[in-house]
């Protein structure tokens, strides 16, 4: 299977329509701050001539082979290796003062998903990894063996919204006296173990929520964004569309909140006129968050839990 028919990128036609007046019939700068397989990047390039795009991963294997996808579009694409916090040393180093688009698709790519050995999918046996730069870091298996119960409830219930949080900590804590965890399967079968029969009929596969928190732990996902999205919304120029993909509630609130303080006036309240440079700043693109519809998420079930925001620059950053 190529790398093409592997990844489907999410609200892929939405996309194009939000950022096509930033970029349309002009040359435009465009950053794709997660790169991944390069599936969006692949058709912004097709739909606009002129478009140079800036691609940003972590993950070196996610660098080689979309620089292989994107070959075609020749010297109109830069890949740099670095995580999207990274943003504005990125932009110094290439002499980009500001840029037309900005684009994240938040959350683990469908490379990482797909390569067993990464230990991102808990329906594989594989070791428990999760790093998305590979070598750099703890990885889930270091947080399992070394973290407190507290730290691991922390983690579990702040990342993975999950109800059995302390629960599941302990049995950790427990086991890993006997003989620390090294590969996916045997903490699979503890959460099976720990989490009651009931929830696990209704309530998904009860390994979804521990994975996500261990992978948001392991790489600091909801720090970066922290300090990515007012780096992201500073470096638009006037008219830059800026559009977010989040697959988890507490990056989508991050996201929600980084563009909503933008978006207001900062003029205090019963003032009859709006100060010089209080008004807002971005104008928001969408009303609320935008999901997937049932015929994509049926198609891609990667989709399903989607929450899509953008939001252009109307004046210049302050």
């Amino acid at each position: 299977m190529s790398e093409r028919q592997q990844h489907v990128p999410v609200l892929l036609d939405r996309v194009l329509s939000l950022f096509a007046p930033a970029l349309a019939d002009r040359p435009a700068v465009l950053v794709d701050c997660t790169l991944g397989l390069g599936g969006h990047s692949d058709a912004l390039l097709g739909a606009h001539p002129q478009l140079r795009l800036i691609g940003l991963d972590r993950d070196p294997q996610a660098i080689e082979l979309a620089g292989r996808r994107l070959a075609p579009h020749g010297d109109r694409v830069t890949l740099v290796h670095a995580v999207y916090d990274e943003l504005p040393d990125v932009l110094d180093d290439l002499g980009l003062p500001a840029v037309d688009g900005v684009l994240f698709d938040l959350g683990v790519s469908s490379l990482q998903l797909d390569a067993a050995e990464r230990g991102f999918a808990y329906a594989k046996d594989a070791p428990l990894d999760m790093r998305m730069n590979v070598g750099t870091g703890p990885t889930a298996a270091d947080v399992l063996n070394t973290y407190s119960v507290g730290e691991l409830t922390r983690v579990l219930r702040d990342y993975g919204e999950e109800r059995f949080a302390n629960r599941i900590a302990n049995t950790v804590v427990r086991e890993r006296e006997r003989e620390p965890f090294t590969t996916s399967a045997r903490l699979v079968q503890l959460l099976y173990d720990t989490v009651p029969a009931a929830t696990r009929r209704t309530g998904g596969h009860p390994a979804k929520r521990t994975f996500q928190a261990l992978r948001i732990e392991v790489n600091g996902e909801l720090e970066v964004l922290r300090r990515a999205m007012p780096a992201a919304l500073g470096a638009l120029a006037v008219g830059g569309r800026i559009v977010v993909e989040a697959y988890h509630s507490l990056e989508d609130r991050m996201v929600k909140r980084a563009i909503g303080e933008l978006a207001v006036s900062t003029t205090p309240p019963g003032l009859p006129v709006e100060l010089p440079g209080h008004g807002p700043q971005v104008r928001l693109l969408t009303r609320g968050s935008e999901q997937a519809d049932e015929q994509e998420i049926e198609q891609n079930p990667r989709a399903a839990s989607v929450r899509l925001r953008a939001a252009e620059r109307i004046r210049e950053a302050t």
